[in-house]
């Protein structure tokens, strides 16, 4: 199996656009060693040919184009795209669909029914496409049943229902329902290894500790390093866990969970761009590479 990561930061990326946090004002000036990130996605491929997309962030056209294997040259219009895999309706996630209105088809585009009716109501992308080539949906289950994508020979994917939250668009914030966020089971049929991806993550429940310790890799929520780490740089009251996902540092938080892990390659992904791990010399990072933990790139090639 083939792993690209198109994109590794949270929403808005890093540094982003409007922010003067330390991290963002350090990486401007030079004064902090890091890399700037877009926004979280990756495509996963058993082939190397084609390729599974899973999330369109608003810098899809960047990671595209950054990322030969999705544009090969066969016909005067192209992609290596195969399929999309919507993990949850969070602008980050959903909004460079817009950029791909261009397909010469409709998409094939896999999520659950509520992601599913967030995109045609509340952001209502799907009907948006629906002026242009389309949308073939795909309805994820919640029940942990394998499914197949026709085009993604040798990938068998399981959606696994996660407690994060739902869009402030959406009918179901503070209210969540299963399908409201899934992470995914990716396995190879041919090597027999297989990835756990899930860019939320609000708790850590027994059903999804398994899936962790039963992968050979695991990408998951790297978001934030405190609970309140937006309240640290003045940006925000709110708590990570009232955003939906899981701080690395609290007693029982990702860090800890990760360091419980025996089998997998541990690796983070939709890093805030506060996150004090983004700088390289930070003593945060240093704390993650003793326990063994990676923080992913733009860029970053996982092979399973």
């Amino acid at each position: 199996m083939f792993v690209r990561v198109l994109g590794s930061g949270a929403g808005g990326g890093f540094p982003q656009w409007n922010c003067n946090c330390r991290n963002c004002k350090g990486f401007r000036s030079g004064k902090i060693k890091a890399s700037s990130r877009t926004q979280s996605s990756i495509t996963v491929s058993a082939d190397g040919e084609n390729w599974v997309l899973f999330n369109a962030s608003p810098d899809i056209r960047a990671q595209l184009e950054s990322f030969p294997p999705l544009q090969p040259g066969r016909a005067v219009r192209d992609t290596g795209i195969c399929a999309i895999v919507i993990v949850d309706a969070q602008i980050d996630h959903t909004t460079g669909l817009l950029m791909l209105r261009e397909h010469t088809q409709p998409w094939d585009i896999y999520c659950t029914e509520s992601v599913q009716q967030d995109l045609t109501s509340g952001f209502p992308i799907f009907n948006i496409l629906g002026h242009f080539r389309g949308v073939n949906w795909h309805e994820i289950k919640t029940d942990q049943s394998s499914f197949t994508i026709p085009q993604a020979e040798g990938l068998v994917f399981t959606a696994v229902p996660l407690k994060s939250e739902a869009p402030p668009y959406s009918p179901h914030r503070h209210n969540t329902v299963p399908g409201d966020n899934v992470g995914m089971r990716i396995e190879d049929t041919r090597t027999g290894k297989n990835l756990f991806y899930a860019p939320g993550l609000g708790v850590m429940e027994d059903h999804v500790k398994q899936y962790m310790e039963e992968a050979d890799c695991v990408l998951v929520d790297g978001t934030v390093w405190t609970n309140d780490e937006m309240s640290h740089e003045g940006i925000s009251d709110k708590l990570a866990t009232e955003m939906g996902h899981l701080d690395q540092s609290s007693k029982g938080g990702i860090k800890d969970i990760l360091s419980s892990l025996e089998r997998p390659r541990k690796i983070l992904i939709h890093i805030n761009n506060t996150n004090p791990i983004l700088d390289e010399e930070s003593p945060q990072r240093a704390q993650l590479t003793e326990a063994g933990i990676e923080v992913s790139y733009d860029g970053m090639d996982i092979h399973l």
